[in-house]
């Protein structure tokens, strides 16, 4: 509950200053009323931030979360329910604090009269530009319950996506930590006890036992200098991508990655352009406008700026597919069917058919890939732990001789 300043009188009075408390700023003017005043101006209090106001603006609001309430919206609109007693309904029942809080300004904006899609772009962190010109576009054509069911449908399959390829990566990555640790650990623990006896023996010890005692000393005696290095690199390295110029360089990059995750990656790009224009168009959003929002929301710098080209071009009076076809990341078969779409009127249907083609190839080659990937990482980790184990135990062939 939060206090509001406000300015009232009454209705032959002279105007007053106060404070209360209340839920929200409609509860506010509500519980004034009662009161026989006439609000003048209204403002929330601020202080210093609770814990608890810190933490929920730092919750984040999930891709399903906001597939959830447009699917319930739509749900709810259709069935008669008037926008503002479905934003009621979805207020009260929607779990996450931060979107909660969202829905509640949403829904106080327009009860103030404000229209959904102009109270929806003031909150980028719940309602995306893509959000926003589909429900924009739905108040448009008086369809909103329709054009709320594709974006759901657009939400969910972009969730579905994102959770197949996190749930392929989760064991790599949990290898990959895992080897890292046995190699700290050992080059911490375990190689000291090796290097106190030959240092005990002389003589001259291999290069790789020499190059291991190193790493272990490094790691032992300045780790306070290489951690706190190696987090400021990482941190250095986001701080670098989230530049336009990193951006551009790490998006070009993960194309050519080896091992088909360049492939992947770029199927991946591939259906959620065609998915993303497919929705936007099938729901009367402007095909220009639908063409600059796929870019900004594409995920990929490369799609992005064809876009601009594919703009220009048919703002001139030209085809989607013909820039399309100058860019390495859309595959031949991806803009003939395009150019098929324009040409019989049915681009939003044939874009679908292209993204369900591309999740269905994204899904095998993940798989795929998971099968690669495993035994390459055992691998790796078998020969991180073989070479440690080998350079400590190299010089014990020769222990004899060190021992005369």
């Amino acid at each position: 509950m939060a206090t509001y300043t406000y300015t009232a009188k009454r209705e032959r009075g002279t105007p007053f200053i106060g404070e209360v408390a209340g839920t929200n700023k409609a509860a506010v003017v509500a519980e004034l009323r009662r009161k026989g005043l006439v609000v003048l101006k209204l403002e929330q209090k601020r202080g210093l931030p609770d814990l608890s106001a810190i933490l929920e603006s730092s919750q984040r609001i999930k891709t399903r979360d906001k597939a959830v309430f447009a699917r319930q919206f739509a749900t709810m609109i259709n069935s008669g329910l008037a926008v503002l007693r479905a934003l009621y309904v979805l207020e009260e029942q929607t779990e996450n604090a931060r979107f909660k809080k969202i829905i509640a300004s949403v829904r106080e904006d327009v009860e103030a009269g404000m229209p959904l899609s102009d109270a929806m772009v003031r909150y980028p962190a719940a309602f995306d530009r893509l959000y926003v010109a589909m429900v924009r576009a739905g108040e448009a054509g008086g369809a909103l319950d329709a054009t709320l069911n594709r974006l759901a449908t657009q939400l969910e399959k972009d969730d579905s996506l994102r959770r197949t390829i996190k749930a392929a990566m989760a064991y790599p990555v949990l290898i990959a930590v895992f080897a890292v640790l046995v190699m700290i650990g050992m080059l911490l623990f375990i190689i000291p006890i090796f290097s106190n006896m030959y240092a005990d023996l002389g003589g001259e010890l291999p290069s790789l036992t020499r190059l291991m005692m190193t790493l272990s000393n490094l790691l032992k005696h300045y780790w306070f200098i290489l951690f706190p290095a190696l987090i400021l690199g990482v941190w250095g390295l986001k701080r670098l991508k989230n530049t336009e110029q990193g951006r551009r360089g790490w998006d070009r990059f993960k194309l050519k990655l080896p091992m088909k995750l360049g492939p992947v990656i770029q199927k991946i790009a591939v259906a959620r352009f065609s998915r993303t224009l497919a929705t936007l168009v099938g729901s009367g959003v402007p095909i220009l406008q639908s063409i600059e929002i796929t870019g900004k929301t594409s995920g990929n710098s490369v799609i992005e700026e064809s876009m601009v080209d594919v703009k220009e071009s048919v703002r001139s009076g030209e085809s989607i597919a013909k820039p399309l076809s100058r860019v390495k990341v859309f595959p031949p078969m991806v803009t003939h069917m395009i150019s098929i779409g324009e040409e019989t009127g049915a681009l939003d249907s044939m874009l679908n058919k292209i993204a369900d083609f591309y999740e269905d190839e994204v899904d095998a080659a993940v798989k795929s890939l998971t099968s690669i990937i495993e035994p390459i990482m055992m691998m790796f980790v078998g020969g991180l732990v073989g070479v440690i184990v080998i350079s400590m135990y190299l010089p014990m062939f020769n222990m004899m001789n060190l021992v005369k």
